[in-house]
């Protein structure tokens, strides 16, 4: 699946949820829960969590919990780009734009 047909897929899928009707303002409040789900993910990876009410998760297990969390984020900054009508490919080709012309002359 390329990315432009997923993020039609998640268009669909919101319209269909009555998810999509929300403002960008409740997108971007999703998005910020979301990304604090990655920083807890990387923590548990990266040191645990150390929690007593929790049990101690496989490094499967942690790996698969943060592929999830980066995928939900992913999955918002589309839906967010959908509703500004930027295409997601275009997304991609701004970012190795700007990277590009940032450090041009750097190997």
């Amino acid at each position: 699946m390329t990315i432009n047909a997923h993020q039609q897929w998640l268009v669909d899928f919101y319209k269909h949820r009555n998810w999509y009707q929300y403002s960008p303002f409740v997108h971007v409040a999703i998005l910020t829960e979301e990304v604090g789900e990655v920083s807890r993910a990387v923590r548990t990876n990266e040191i645990g969590r150390d929690h007593p009410g929790e049990k101690t998760a496989t490094t499967a297990e942690k790996r698969a919990n943060l592929k999830e969390e980066l995928a939900d984020t992913l999955d918002l900054v589309l839906v967010l780009s959908s509703l500004y009508d930027i295409d997601a490919q275009d997304l991609l080709k701004a970012s190795e734009k700007k990277l590009t012309a940032r450090f041009k002359g750097e190997k």
